[in-house]
């Protein structure tokens, strides 16, 4: 008996309509505390260790680069401990034991700023005020910005050992940091050596490289005369002008005179303040000089007619066009030999009111360093403010200057200049170049003057500009060979390091390179610091002895003993505290004959440290010593994986990481560098109030970190739209697995094709994430997951089995389909979890809602190896093929308003016979969501609908014919003919 189609009948709340109180609108900014909270409550971490140890997992170990602990997070801590805290989850889900201790850098210049800027505002004298209580204040002041970074960095989601983190303060960390010096002390690498260094006259202190940084700056440039006063011709020269005829020599050494007499060498600086301390005049061996002489210049110019200069060929045109000269001519060839013949006076020589200083002569060196692509060709040398001027010093044996006082000033006792100043204390020019120039210019000793802005070495911390200042520092030698005993991969610091560079994995590679050029280039390592805030170098010098004689340093194991004793219970504060000398030295030597040194540790030899008392000496560490990762930005390939790479070499020969890992900067969206001043900066914390710390950590996931990357508020809302996407995909699965039980339950081999073509593609994906977080690829990772979810998924398989899923009765291929989202609900929401901390927990709770519940307590599941099937695959792709074409046909109906639903179409597709046998083995209307489909071998009529890039397919509309479904809204012709009234035979069997 048939029902009555007319009559109208809701089947709503017979469908099986997704049921979850999971919210489309995340509300994440509002949400995530509260999973912090629950994560500290229950332990994560610390259960996370007791099941590694349980089931002895293989360690893997991030060592934390410290953050300076002195304020608020930017973008670039956002994404350093993002990516960190995604490396650490993605190999614990991978079956690791993954350990991550947090640490802090607490020493130097920048916490000792703020110490003086609150004595200063208090009118008070920090001079004045006891050592060890300026160090507690220091030490507070670093423990404050711990507490406030720690709950910053915990808000990213960021999880870790935030009870025990390391500190470079704790008294233990400052035993190990004396103790690796020590070492360095041991072995006969540590110096003492008198030579210019990156200087702050703000800071009163050296600097090291990876403390530097460069900005354009405005110089003063002068040419200055040196006059020759002397031409002592060599029996080379003698030769090379004669022809070896020794009866010239008279004649030629005559002409010399006579050419060179009233004669200026020209050198160009950019640094007037150094001219006191010339020493030498340097010229290229393999540069072309000549003799020139002005013909033709104005009355008051510096530059006068009939003056006679020496400078580089190259050069000349655009010196005398500096200096103003109207006409000029070459006079003659200067060889080499004729440049060493020369002998000049200091240009201060004579000058009134400086006799007695400058009453000496200046000899012309040869100097690989010279070029002729800037200045005169002859660079002014003074060894006491630049290394290459340094270099050329020792090679020949020239006297050492100090006229500049530790604030950048001359010394009060200097002629003309005593009590000038480089650089004011606000970092502004001081009145110490005019100075210089005034005098060279009164006394005739200019050629020409300007200005020029370059980059210029600043200090990273003041932002002042630097010196090049001779200075006694200590230094370690990375030249010389470690005296203990032991090749450990090279001799010397050097060596070990260039070999541990390749036995590093990089990424990128390029990093490599990076390192492995400053390694080879850089200069012996500048060790002390002249301030108060740190780890001093803790040794002696023996009184009446001299750097270079062998007892200058006391090394004595007993006293090193005593110091470190000390420093494990108090602290580094016990050097500095009264009596500290005879403390240390009694009973082993006699304390009168020694002076303790007082200059605090790089604060880099700090952090390149903190490997022996992290990895090394805690519990959570490592067994060697060795972290499995270091990962911080670009720059530290100057600043701590260099640092690092040099103090592990230098004590055990060997580097602290396998790997390292490098991003690059974060930038604004027009690819600008982000400036408080400019006002595009992007601060993480406005970011997690407007969208949450999830949408943060996804902008991370999509970009490629190795680079530079880009962010913005247009960026973020992609970044949120990306998110919202992904959240109704899993929403979709969490709906239609309510109730979802084991008995419910599929084996994969009795499941229908499209169920285990799913499974296939769960198993090449597996692979891709998996190999992605091994590679700290998490741009590959979330963009092959992301583009599953939204095109396998959403817009295939769940578009296809959303009916079968609402409609069918408990049918084999409803349970095949709802195990299938079982299973991908598992590997989305761990493939997801190290990205996503806060919503794959949220995920994961409306399924598994226990106390103790948490994603990220478990793994990624494996994937049973025999779910891959190519060949199915391959059918499948046929399909999708096809039904491409299918779906573009409809789409163009859909927008002629021809039909609303697909559901209204049964049209037939014209396709080759290979084909046909492939669609003739599926269901090929529910593919294609159409109520009736069919597939023809005949050729397809003229106005077919086909798709230019899938050849041999194409699709004819028609309408479906018989009744819309009351329920399931196919159009079927068997609607109307069963119990129920209004529905399919399908539906008609689910309401049984």
């Amino acid at each position: 008996m048939c029902a009555d189609t007319t009559e109208t009948v809701s089947y709503k709340d017979t469908l099986n309509l997704p049921r979850t109180d999971f919210p489309m609108r995340a509300g994440l900014p509002k949400r995530e505390p509260g999973w912090l909270e629950r994560w500290a409550r229950i332990g994560v971490y610390q259960k996370l260790r007791e099941k590694a140890r349980a089931e002895t997992r293989e360690p893997f170990t991030l060592h934390d680069g410290p953050p300076y602990a002195n304020g608020h997070l930017h973008i670039g801590h956002a994404l350093n401990k993002t990516i960190k805290d995604m490396i650490v989850r993605s190999h614990q889900m991978m079956g690791f034991d993954a350990r991550y201790i947090p640490g802090w850098d607490c020493h130097g210049l920048p916490i000792e700023w703020k110490i003086e800027e609150k004595y200063r505002q208090k009118g008070r004298d920090k001079d004045a005020v006891d050592i060890v209580e300026f160090r507690q204040e220091c030490r507070e002041f670093a423990a404050g910005w711990v507490d406030i970074q720690r709950e910053e960095f915990k808000r990213l989601g960021v999880t870790g050992n935030w009870e025990n983190p390391y500190l470079t303060m704790d008294f233990h960390a400052e035993r190990v940091i004396a103790e690796e010096f020590q070492k360095f002390l041991m072995t006969g690498t540590l110096y003492q050596g008198s030579k210019p260094v990156m200087w702050s006259p703000v800071e009163k202190t050296a600097l090291a490289e990876a403390e530097v940084e460069y900005h354009d700056h405005v110089s003063h440039t002068i040419w200055v005369k040196f006059p020759i006063v002397a031409v002592n011709g060599s029996e080379e020269l003698v030769r090379e002008l004669t022809g070896g005829d020794a009866s010239k020599s008279g004649a030629v050494a005559q002409e010399l005179g006579s050419d060179f007499a009233n004669t200026n060498v020209v050198i160009w600086t950019t640094t007037p303040w150094t001219i006191p301390q010339n020493r030498a005049v340097c010229y290229g061996p393999k540069i072309g000089y000549g003799l020139y002489r002005v013909t033709e210049a104005a009355q008051d110019n510096w530059a006068k007619t009939g003056e006679k200069y020496l400078m580089a060929d190259a050069l000349a045109e655009s010196i005398f066009a500096q200096a103003r000269v109207e006409a000029y001519e070459r006079v003659r060839d200067v060889t080499p030999l004729m440049l060493d013949a020369l002998t000049m006076k200091h240009p201060l020589r004579g000058v009134p009111g400086g006799e007695g200083e400058w009453d000496y002569d200046v000899p012309m060196l040869p100097g690989d360093h010279v070029t002729d692509d800037a200045g005169t060709g002859f660079v002014h040398t003074a060894p006491s403010h630049g290394d290459d001027d340094y270099q050329i010093g020792v090679k020949f044996d020239l006297p050492m200057t100090y006229n500049v006082l530790e604030d950048g000033s001359y010394r009060a006792d200097l002629p003309l200049f005593g009590g000038k100043r480089i650089l004011k204390p606000n970092g502004k020019e001081g009145d110490a170049n005019k100075a210089v120039i005034d005098v060279l210019a009164s006394g005739n000793l200019l050629m020409a003057r300007g200005k020029l802005t370059h980059s210029y070495p600043h200090s990273w911390r003041s932002k002042a500009p630097l010196i090049f200042r001779n200075t006694p520092q200590w230094f370690a030698a990375i030249d010389k060979p470690v005296g203990d005993g032991q090749d450990m991969h090279g001799k010397t610091i050097r060596e070990r390091a260039l070999t541990e560079i390749d036995n590093v994995k990089w990424t990128p590679q390029s990093g490599r390179n990076r390192l492995h050029s400053m390694m080879e280039a850089r200069p012996d390592w500048v060790l002390s610091r002249q301030r108060a805030w740190g780890v001093p170098l803790t040794c002696f010098t023996k009184n009446g002895t001299r750097p270079d004689d062998a007892e200058f340093l006391l090394r004595n194991e007993e006293v090193n003993a005593r110091i470190l004793e000390a420093f494990e219970a108090e602290g580094a504060d016990a050097w500095y505290k009264d009596g500290a000398k005879e403390r240390f030295l009694s009973g082993i030597v006699n304390s009168d004959d020694y002076t303790q040194v007082m200059d605090i540790l790089d604060v880099w030899f700090d952090s390149g440290s903190t490997h022996a008392f992290t990895l090394r000496d805690r519990e959570d560490g490592t067994e060697d010593g060795i972290a499995d990762v270091y990962m911080e930005g670009t720059d530290q390939h100057r600043g701590w994986f260099h640092s690092s790479l040099l103090q592990s070499v230098g004590t055990t020969g060997r580097a602290p990481y396998r790997q390292v890992v490098t991003h690059g900067f974060t930038l604004d969206e027009k690819g600008m560098k982000m400036s408080k001043s400019v006002g595009n900066t992007i601060v993480p914390e406005e970011v997690i109030k407007q969208y949450g710390a999830d949408i943060l950590r996804l902008w991370v996931a999509q970009t490629d970190f190795t680079v530079d990357q880009r962010i913005g508020p247009e960026i973020l809302k992609g970044v949120a739209d990306s998110y919202r996407r992904l959240r109704n995909t899993m929403r979709f699965m969490l709906g239609s697995l309510a109730d979802f039980s084991d008995a419910d339950r599929t084996d994969p081999a009795d499941m229908p094709e499209l169920e285990r073509w799913v499974l296939h593609r769960l198993s090449e994906l597996d692979e891709v994430v998996r190999d992605g977080y091994a590679k700290f690829d998490f741009q590959g990772v979330f963009q092959a997951i992301f583009t599953f979810a939204t095109l396998d998924l959403s817009a295939f398989y769940f578009d296809i089995r959303k009916d079968a899923l609402y409609c069918d009765g408990d049918t084999a291929r409803r349970r095949a389909a709802r195990t299938v989202l079982d299973i991908l609900f598992h590997r989305l929401t761990t493939w997801l979890a190290p990205i996503l901390v806060f919503t794959c927990e949220e995920i994961w709770l409306e399924r598994y809602p226990g106390d103790d519940s948490s994603v990220h307590l478990v793994d990624i599941p494996e994937t049973p190896a025999d779910w891959r099937d190519a060949a199915l695959a391959e059918k499948w792709s046929t399909v999708r093929r096809v039904r491409r074409v299918v779906t573009g046909a409809l789409e163009v109906e859909r927008t002629n308003k021809v039909i609303g639903s697909s559901l209204e179409a049964a049209p037939t597709v014209f396709v080759g016979a290979d084909v046909a046998e492939v669609l003739g083995t599926v269901s090929f209307d529910d593919m294609c969501i159409t109520s009736d489909i069919a597939v023809s071998t005949e050729d397809a009529p003229a106005g077919a609908f086909t798709i230019e890039d899938v050849e041999g397919i194409a699709v004819s509309f028609a309408k479906a014919d018989g009744e819309k479904c009351q329920r399931c809204w196919k159009i079927l012709p068997d609607v109307g003919t069963h119990a129920h009234p209004g529905v399919c035979g399908r539906c008609d069997d689910a309401l049984g």
